[in-house]
């Protein structure tokens, strides 16, 4: 009795299962972030198509979705980010309701015909996803449990069923959708709370590099800077070499030459390229400047304290939105009080508004954009005046 409660197929020790479920619970992360995501729903790559049918196959036995629901409510999730119609933004909900209850989210949105509708095209329509994978979803996890049961004994393949159950809904339902909106660190200043949660994506395939993400979604590559690891991306080069995945995109990285003494076309075009590049350098650039200038205003007025240099990073590292309507009030307070303020933070705004002028041409786009670095380079500020050149330098 005890042998058919403890022992399968496979006679394992208790470190062995560990490793057995964790193994499999990471095949699942893969087929989350490389099939899921990267290749369906961003369309960042493309897989062989017997690939593409193993990671569907294995995601129906481990976690019973299907394909067409998760691309359309993450592609919802994006194109209504933090707002009341974000399917899970901490922002909106609070952090506990979807960290906690990031399934249920899920759930409810995958309900909704009208996303699954809107957001769910391109995605696989053959007989198999109809009448098998988005109908049956309980068979898939029963069978699951069944081949557990078969190879590891009664108990340890419930124990490792219900770990592949919940490792989905936890991890990536939960952490990513809930954490990756609320704690980390930004490289980039998207206009969504999205952050990095930590440098090194491995637990969760890489998608724990949140921010890089939402700044350039279609990008097979969730890494950015240096220090960055994005295991997803290890296996899609891996499965490159093995001829099994396509790249298709990646982030730009930037190009500099020297400085041109005009702005032209093939400039702009790679400015709003590396849009997001180019204001985290911003950022950089201007940081002592406006620790500068904050320490100068709290001599003359003792009103701001700490809390004026404080702000004044989160605003370069984020954007206006993150802010609440005091922090704005204090912020237009510092503009006013000092004419270098003044200068980074019109032109911090000018700068980023520059790519949303959806209506100007080219020519337009040029000529604002080389009135600008003319603007910048006679403020008077030194950090403006090199940040200007090196904006010339995009190639």
């Amino acid at each position: 009795m005890d042998t058919l409660l403890f022992s399968g197929l496979f006679d394992l020790s208790w470190w062995q299962l560990m490793i057995a479920a964790l193994g499999m619970t990471h095949v699942t992360i893969v087929g989350v972030t490389v099939f899921l995501h990267r290749c369906q729903t961003h369309r960042a790559l493309d897989l062989h198509p017997a690939l593409s049918h193993f990671f569907r196959l294995w995601l129906w036995l481990t976690t019973g979705m299907a394909t067409r629901e998760w691309v359309a409510i993450h592609r919802k999730h994006h194109a209504k980010c933090e707002t009341a119609d974000d399917p899970h933004s901490p922002q909106v909900l609070g952090i506990n309701r979807v960290l906690w209850g990031g399934v249920f989210l899920y759930v409810k949105e995958s309900g909704k015909r009208e996303t699954i509708e809107r957001y769910g095209h391109g995605t696989p329509d053959d007989w198999l996803e109809r009448n098998v994978y988005s109908k049956y979803v309980l068979l898939g996890l029963t069978l699951m449990g069944l081949i557990d049961v078969l190879m590891f004994g009664i108990v340890p393949g419930v124990l490792i069923l219900i770990t592949q159950i919940v490792w989905i809904p936890f991890w990536a339902a939960g952490v990513i959708n809930g954490v990756g909106h609320f704690w980390g660190y930004r490289s980039f200043p998207v206009a969504d709370a999205s952050v990095n949660i930590v440098p090194w994506g491995i637990l969760i395939g890489g998608e724990e590099l949140h921010n890089n993400h939402h700044a350039f979604p279609s990008s097979a590559r969730l890494s950015n800077k240096w220090y960055e690891f994005d295991i997803g991306w290890m296996y899609i080069r891996i499965l490159e070499g093995l001829g099994l995945a396509r790249v298709k995109r990646v982030a730009p990285v930037p190009r500099l030459l020297e400085p041109k003494s005009m702005v032209d076309l093939a400039t702009l075009q790679a400015v709003i390229a590396n849009r997001y590049g180019v204001l985290a350098d911003f950022a950089a650039s201007m940081r002592a400047t406006c620790a500068a200038a904050s320490d100068e205003i709290n001599q003359e007025v003792d009103a701001t304290g700490p809390q004026a240099r404080v702000l004044l990073k989160r605003w370069l590292r984020h954007n206006e939105v993150s802010l609440s309507a005091p922090e704005r009030k204090l912020l237009d307070g510092l503009v006013a009080s000092s004419p270098r303020l003044h200068a980074v933070y019109t032109m911090r705004r000018e700068l980023g508004a520059l790519w949303e002028r959806s209506a100007a041409t080219k020519e337009q786009l040029v000529a604002q954009m080389q009135n600008w670095c003319l603007r910048a380079e006679a403020s008077g500020v030194a950090p403006l005046e090199r940040f200007s050149r090196r904006l010339r330098s995009y190639a």
